[in-house]
């Protein structure tokens, strides 16, 4: 129940700040089940809407630590999907946002007894044809894909266009857009994970948007998940982080720098 003066927005934002933190914890503690709500009770509309905007990173814990996505986890968004449909997209491209990322909550739902698989949307364009600055923050809104377990051609742009993710992370730290930055490092990250040189060194990109960030945990995971893709310093993986055959952190005992255990920073702004 909220407090008397708190408005719906900040019940709601509250909500995304407590599933998000909840499921940065577990990933942190070793990927076990995150506790989102009490089985026994009637889940709030607020932490249904929550687990929505968290999507498919409810299973980060999981699929970065090599296990099954959780299955009370899967229900949840499930019974997200269901009750919250979301609102007609304002544009084609907001459209194409919403169907990678109803994609990819389908990839893992179908691993669990919650759901199938989604259609595969039409691929977004790149940026030999809106333009690197455009497409790195189409790339950003889809920062959720960058996940061990799933794969197609959204990864497959990530893995030709390095460059421009590297020039959109820099041009994004430059106008002081930590969120989508942030957003871009994780697939920077999710490319060195596949083999890929990231273009530019990612850590010191992590560690500046913790230092000025303002204690988001949302964009704390998103920081979480880059340095569990992360590989060891020197290295790359040589799999894809989309194959199940892949080291699913990057690093087969989890990435040694002791990032994830950083604290959170700010989500404002930027392609959310």
């Amino acid at each position: 129940m909220p407090f008397a003066g708190t408005s719906l927005r900040d019940e709601y934002a509250a909500a995304v700040e407590r599933v998000a933190g909840l499921t940065l914890d577990a990933l942190r503690n070793g990927g076990g089940p995150t506790p989102l709500t009490d089985p026994d009770t009637a889940v709030p509309r607020p932490v249904l809407a929550a687990v929505r905007v968290v999507g498919t990173d409810l299973f980060a814990p999981q699929l970065l630590t090599g296990r099954e996505p959780d299955p009370a986890a899967a229900a949840l968004l499930a019974q997200a999907q269901r009750s919250l449909p979301p609102p007609a997209p304002a544009s084609a491209d907001a459209a194409l946002v919403i169907g990678w990322q109803n994609w990819a909550a389908g990839r893992i739902l179908a691993r669990t007894p919650y759901g199938t698989a989604a259609p595969q949307p039409a691929p977004p364009p790149g940026p030999e044809a809106v333009g690197w600055q455009t497409w790195s923050v189409r790339m950003a809104q889809l920062s959720r894909l960058a996940l061990p377990g799933l794969d197609g051609p959204v990864h497959d742009a990530v893995r030709s266009h390095v460059l421009a993710l590297a020039r959109g992370t820099v041009r994004s730290l430059l106008r002081s857009d930590l969120a989508t930055a942030a957003h871009l490092a994780r697939w920077l990250a999710w490319a060195a994970a596949a083999g890929r040189p990231p273009g530019l060194e990612v850590e010191p990109v992590l560690d500046r948007i913790r230092l000025a960030g303002d204690g988001s945990a949302r964009t704390g995971l998103e920081l979480a998940i880059a340095a569990r893709l992360l590989p060891p310093s020197g290295q790359s993986s040589g799999h894809s982080p989309g194959h199940p055959s892949g080291h699913p952190s990057g690093h087969p005992s989890g990435h040694p720098s002791g990032h994830p255990s950083g604290p959170p920073v700010t989500d404002g702004g930027g392609a959310a």
